[in-house]
C-alpha cells in the first residue's frame, strides 16, 4: 500500500499548486526508507520521475512558446497540453503496478535520487 501511495502521492501537486509533485513521493520515501525497501524504491522511482518530468515540461514550454510566434510552435501546442494527461496516466499506471507487488520503471526518467 505505501509502495501504492508514493506513486500516487504526486497527484497531490494538482491540489497544491505544484509542491505535492515533489513533495508526496519525498515524504513518503523518507518516511518509509529505513522500513520498507520496496516502498522505498518505488517512492523514489516516483519521486525522479515527477523532478524528470517537471524538466521536460519546462523544456518543452520554453520551446514551445517563443516558437509560436514564428507560428511552428502552434504544430507542438496539443504536445504541450497533452503532457500533463500523459504524466497522470503514468502516475496511476504506477500505482497500480506498485499495488500489484511489481516495480514500475517510469519512461524518461534521470535518475537524480539513487
Amino acid at each position: 500500500m505505501w509502495a501504492m501511495l508514493g506513486h500516487l502521492s504526486a497527484l497531490t501537486g494538482l491540489l497544491t499548486g505544484g509542491i505535492g509533485y515533489v513533495a508526496g513521493p519525498l515524504i513518503i520515501w523518507q518516511v518509509k526508507k529505513d522500513t520498507m525497501p520496496f516502498a522505498s524504491s518505488e517512492s523514489k522511482e516516483a519521486l525522479n520521475f515527477n523532478i524528470s518530468w517537471f524538466l521536460w515540461g519546462a523544456v518543452l514550454a520554453a520551446v514551445t512558446v517563443p516558437l509560436m510566434f514564428l507560428l511552428v510552435g502552434f504544430f507542438l501546442l496539443p504536445v504541450l497540453i497533452v503532457y500533463p494527461v500523459v504524466w497522470a496516466i503514468f502516475c496511476i499506471v504506477g500505482g497500480l503496478r506498485a499495488n500489484e507487488g511489481k516495480s514500475y520503471k517510469y519512461p524518461l526518467t534521470v535518475r537524480f535520487v539513487q
